[in-house]
């Protein structure tokens, strides 16, 4: 029997648990140890970020983000249907009301041109998806921002080492938040970072981090004690999570290379199924490619199930992605009645293939193989 391919492995990139084993040989395996700062230092210095901090997952970045934008009950956040549900989640546990907005045709990203008609007088905040590490339309959302005085937070749990017009992603909105979870490029089993460009954050931002503490500014010799301040959590990681973490940033270029290559295989081998009328993923011109995922978008969600099953039986292991939110059963009294209908499409039709750092030639070749084996016959 053939191996099986499981939609994704986590990779080593060799150092990891030397790293972690010499934190704990320092005596601090706490938040805030050597190799936290060595990762904040890399998010700083190499992609422009005006402060970082590492958290306990991009969820609890997000949920940072809503504490600093001092959300109100009854307040409007704009967020993409098509996400995971951390990306809405954080800003309905500050009391706000989620408006969703449709993706584009082109692809699962957040439709700028309807935010303008989403706006009212109670909306605070929007949350583009950088979907697939692919860049939403930044331009055209800051431009609302600009006009209605919202702050953008970006949601970029996806988008490490891609870039909007040669900016990266997460260093264009007010905040942003990343993921390290296993399924991402870099990774640390769970672990996220808040990026802060606007710096009227920042020093609220390590309160809120350190359970509602001013335990930094004390670390540093700014106060004499430190005591319970503002609301906050626990949002910081062991730095054993930092150690795995740096392992992985200082090979980001290998492996962001070897993803990219997983990617462009991908695209060349199913480009023929576009005159089928198969969806493949749009990379628009003012964005770049992280290789973080590769996607089809079937004709329906019938052809997607069997699409699934076809390639179960030959051991290789696709999965499809979110259900619409303004559809669940937590939203979907609360939502407006708006059609989404592309948020619906991609629910019913995207499917996700196996892309990881060891999916050699060979085994990405079962891949392709399978799936053009399936629609050769339709």
């Amino acid at each position: 029997m053939l191996p099986t391919i499981p939609f994704n492995k986590p990779y080593l990139s060799g150092p990891e648990t030397r790293y972690i084993e010499e934190a704990v040989r320092s005596g601090k395996i706490s938040g805030d140890g050597v190799f936290t700062k060595k990762c904040h230092q890399f998010f700083e210095q190499n992609l422009g970020f005006a402060k970082v901090l590492l958290t306990t997952s991009c969820t609890d970045a997000l949920e940072m983000a809503a504490i600093l934008l001092d959300l109100q009950p009854g307040d409007e956040v704009i967020v993409p249907s098509y996400t995971f549900v951390s990306t809405p989640n954080a800003f309905v546990l500050r009391g706000a009301k989620i408006v969703f907005a449709d993706s584009t045709a082109e692809n699962p990203n957040i439709d700028a041109s309807s935010l303008e008609s989403l706006v009212t007088p109670r909306t605070r905040a929007i949350v583009p998806v950088h979907y697939a590490g692919i860049a939403c339309d930044m331009d055209a959302i800051q431009a609302v921002a600009a006009r209605h005085g919202l702050a953008v937070v970006e949601d970029a749990a996806q988008a490490i080492d891609s870039y909007y017009k040669g900016r990266p992603l997460g260093s264009i909105g007010e905040l942003a938040a990343f993921s390290f979870h296993e399924t991402k490029n870099i990774i640390s089993g769970e672990g996220g970072l808040l990026a802060i460009n606007d710096l009227q954050y920042a020093q609220r931002a390590e309160i809120i981090r350190e359970k509602g503490t001013n335990r930094s500014s004390f670390f540093r010799g700014e106060v004499d004690k430190y005591g319970w301040v503002d609301i906050g959590s626990s949002f910081l990681p062991s730095d054993i999570i930092a150690a795995f973490l740096w392992a992985q940033l200082e090979h980001l270029e290998s492996i962001q290379g070897q993803r990219k290559a997983i990617w462009e295989r991908y695209y060349a081998a199913f480009a023929p199924l576009t005159t089928q009328g198969i969806g493949l993923p749009q990379v628009p011109d003012y964005a770049t490619n992280n290789g973080h995922m590769f996607y089809l978008v079937t004709r329906s969600l019938e052809e997607r199930t069997a699409l699934i099953d076809h390639l179960k039986h030959r051991q290789i292991l696709p999965v499809f992605h979110y259900l619409s939110l303004h559809k669940s059963p937590f939203y979907a009294n609360k939502h407006d009645g708006r059609a989404l209908p592309w948020a619906d499409h991609y629910t019913d039709c995207l499917v996700r293939l196996p892309l990881y750092y060891e999916l050699d030639e060979s085994l990405q070749r079962r891949v392709t193989d399978g799936v053009l084996e399936f629609y050769a016959g339709r």
